[in-house]
């Protein structure tokens, strides 16, 4: 473990970045990002194609940034936004050079430690022609900091013939809100995946991230695993804005409910002709005082666009309970499989690596869920 992130060498801390996909080893990632609070304790890269530094050091270096600076995200979207506009505001600056491929992931790591801090962070991520860039970011809160707010604004700018795929996991404590603000710009043939995996105790969470299909033959992916403890209050959905001609976009999502309220949003939005998009919400409710609510919105404003949807909302049938105990399985394993297979999604273009990391976190707490 590098010598800056030493105060990360408890086994319970450990174990609470493990759960996010941080692995804080140079042989597993091209580079590393750590942010406790506001201030950074570690940002090197391991791979000389791939820039990672804090935001503060980016803007220090390289007068064009500001360019970038709420160029996808309005800084007056609402009070969180113009709240993160904040002269303490850090966060993460991670740039992919042109005709780079960083296929092994960056791994950003956003660490709340002190109880009832507000941590507010502004991060810009740019994939540059031609580039592929794969970035795992982990957000999570130190063991026993029950209480806090992680204000999140991250801005993607996908360039022309670029890939960037972008793995969100979150483990937070029970008190803890958290309202990311997030949106891609997609240039000409870019694509821009988007994971969110959440399947810990979580007091709120609410985000809306949006991609902007601005370039002709773009494409936007957006997948997420939700899981919604007793007491959680989650509200979270994806927007593909289809601007250009052949731009593409699909939204998929799984939640499971244990107690926990979640509204499941979706919102594709065909502007040009030619475009295609489609929407996809299931929902798994394991006990009674959970629910969920699926929201999907298709918006329509060309006669020629092709925009579908479907979402289901049920509970595990016992039929197929019944199916899987008489191969042999108990009654809980037959439930732990069927719950296994539910949170399995085909994530379209995902490389190894981030496969394994998502496979990981949901294995990590697959038990738990009963």
């Amino acid at each position: 473990m590098p010598d800056e992130v030493r105060e990360f060498e408890s086994e319970e801390v450990r174990k609470r970045l493990e759960s996010v996909g941080i692995e804080l080893d140079p042989k597993e990632r091209s580079a590393t990002f750590v942010q406790v609070d506001q201030e950074v304790k570690l940002s090197k890269s391991f791979f000389e194609d791939v820039e990672v530094m804090s935001i503060k050091a980016a803007l220090e270096k390289y007068d064009w940034l500001e360019d970038y600076f709420w160029k996808a995200v309005r800084k007056d979207q609402d009070e969180f936004t113009r709240e993160a506009d904040s002269e303490d505001v850090n966060g993460y600056f991670i740039r992919a050079l042109p005709n780079a491929k960083v296929e092994i992931p960056v791994e950003a790591c956003l660490y709340l430690r002190t109880k009832g801090h507000k941590q507010r962070v502004h991060n810009i991520i740019i994939a540059e022609e031609n580039s592929e860039l794969n970035i795992i970011s982990g957000c999570t809160s130190h063991p026993g900091v029950m209480a806090g707010l992680h204000i999140g604004i991250s801005e993607f700018f996908v360039k022309k013939n670029a890939k960037l795929t972008f793995t969100m996991i979150h483990s937070w404590e029970s008190n803890i809100e958290v309202r990311p603000r997030s949106a891609a710009i997609v240039e000409e043939n870019g694509t821009f995946i988007s994971n969110y995996i959440l399947m810990n105790p979580v007091k709120l969470v609410q985000m809306y991230p949006t991609a902007y299909l601005n370039g002709k033959n773009s494409q936007a992916i957006f997948s997420s695993v939700i899981v919604g403890l007793e007491g959680a209050n989650i509200d979270v959905g994806s927007r593909a804005v289809l601007n250009a001609e052949n731009s593409k976009a699909e939204i998929v999502s799984r939640t499971i409910s244990r107690g926990g309220r979640i509204v499941a949003r979706g919102h594709l939005v065909g502007n040009v002709s030619g475009v295609k998009g489609h929407l996809e919400c299931r929902g798994l409710i394991l006990t009674e005082n959970g629910s969920i609510e699926a929201i999907p919105v298709l918006e329509a404003n060309h006669p020629d666009v092709d925009l579908s949807h479907e979402a289901a909302i049920g509970k595990i049938a016992e039929e197929e309970i019944f199916y899987l105990m008489s191969r042999g399985l108990s009654r809980d394993e037959a439930i732990s499989a069927i719950v296994r297979g539910f949170m399995e999604i085909e994530i379209k273009g995902l490389p190894e690596a981030l496969k394994r990391e998502i496979d990981k976190a949901i294995s990590l707490v697959e038990k738990e869920l009963l």
